[in-house]
């Protein structure tokens, strides 16, 4: 791996264990703070909100400074708040302490998918982002896990300060290792934001809000998926999310490559279109210990392949606003976080088993595919002739 990558791949790996550790926290806090399973999956709810307020946000204040002073700043915010998190004495402040934690993330992450594309290899763009994606997906095979066990048999407060420890890490490889890019030179916010008035902006928002919300209807109970429909001991949820998490990554590498052999608008449709196939099938077979076991692998592979399609697709179509536009991108796959966690959680409520938010999650992501093929359609998107704009840095 590229050592100017490192930094990145470690701040995805601090982010990716605070916002996915919370599925496999859900019935430890639940029951530590005295509320109920759906309640608790609205602090899932409250960091993608966070996400969606803190990433145009930070960056449209930020954007003007060198990207490595940015990045700095966003991890020190970011260890903080889940700080905050590991104290928070009732659910109300860990909601708001979620809330917090969610600012830095999509900015993080729109900071340094540019920086990532601009140090990449000439053809490789995608690839680099999906090297800084890596720590997500390594968060989910250690990371996550890990946290998971830690809740289970110790503190869920442990696991938050772990998250920690895995920040201060981040801060000091982005101080030694992330090279020092120029800052945007007579940058122009109106004209940033004037991204926001192209219909395929609107198109490809829409398409990662509504079909990558299909992974989180499923991510988001699939601990009491597997132990109450499958029968896995609550133990077993530790290994299963590492499962999970091996199946993230190997999806997060295709993806890069199949954005780079193809396109990212293209690549972006057919992983949705298989998203959906995926979910169905894990409403039918999660009953089977063997079959729900590959499904996670298989579902958590496609899921995450579209990670470095989805921020190609946003940075290419935004040539001058390539930060903001890539932490919009963010900021709509944690709409989707958000959107995913209430609308799986609705047939609970309703007294459903947890393999319908499974095919809640299917229709979203048929709707997602909808978007990203009338993306191509309208050929108003990126075009495989399109290379990645890196004007941000001059």
């Amino acid at each position: 791996m590229n050592k100017n990558l490192l930094p990145l791949t470690l701040g995805g790996l601090g982010i990716g264990i605070t916002e996915f550790v919370m599925m496999g926290l859900l019935p430890d806090i639940s029951k530590d703070l005295a509320v109920t399973i759906p309640q608790a999956g609205h602090l899932i709810s409250a960091y993608a909100l966070g996400v969606v307020i803190g990433a145009p946000l930070l960056i449209m204040i930020a954007g003007k400074y060198p990207p490595k002073m940015i990045l700095i700043a966003l991890m020190i915010m970011f260890t903080v708040f889940n700080a905050f998190s590991a104290f928070a004495p009732t659910f109300d402040t860990l909601f708001i302490a979620r809330l917090l934690s969610g600012l830095p993330h999509g900015a993080f992450f729109g900071v340094g998918s540019v920086v990532a594309s601009r140090i990449a290899e000439k053809g490789k763009a995608a690839q680099a982002v999906s090297l800084m994606f890596m720590g997500l997906t390594i968060a989910n095979i250690i990371g996550v896990p890990l946290g998971t066990f830690i809740g289970h048999n110790f503190s869920w407060r442990i696991s938050f300060a772990v998250v920690v420890f895995v920040g201060i890490v981040t801060l000091l490889s982005l101080k030694l290792w992330l090279p020092a890019l120029e800052a945007t030179k007579n940058r122009d916010l109106k004209a940033e934001l004037s991204f926001f008035k192209k219909r395929e902006a609107w198109i490809i928002i829409f398409m990662i809000s509504i079909g990558t919300g299909g992974l989180f209807t499923w991510y988001s109970y699939i601990a009491p998926l597997m132990t109450d429909v499958a029968g896995f001991s609550p133990n077993a949820v530790t290994y299963i999310l590492m499962l999970a998490g091996i199946g993230m990554l190997c999806g997060n590498y295709i993806g890069g490559i199949l954005a780079d052999k193809f396109s990212p608008a293209k690549a972006s449709a057919a992983l949705l279109l298989t998203m959906v196939i995926t979910l169905t099938i894990v409403h039918f077979v999660s009953a089977s210990q063997p079959l729900a076991l590959i499904m996670t692998f298989v579902t958590g592979a496609v899921s995450f392949a579209l990670a470095a399609p989805i921020q190609m697709l946003m940075i290419q179509s935004a040539k001058g606003s390539e930060m903001l536009a890539a932490s919009a991108s963010q900021a709509s796959f944690n709409i989707g976080n958000a959107l995913g966690a209430f609308f799986g959680g609705l047939p609970l409520v309703y007294g459903f088993d947890y393999t319908s938010p499974a095919y809640v999650g299917a229709a979203m992501a048929l709707i997602g595919a909808f978007f990203a093929f009338w993306l191509i359609k309208s050929n108003q998107g990126v075009t495989e002739e399109v290379k990645v704009p890196v004007t941000s840095f001059h």
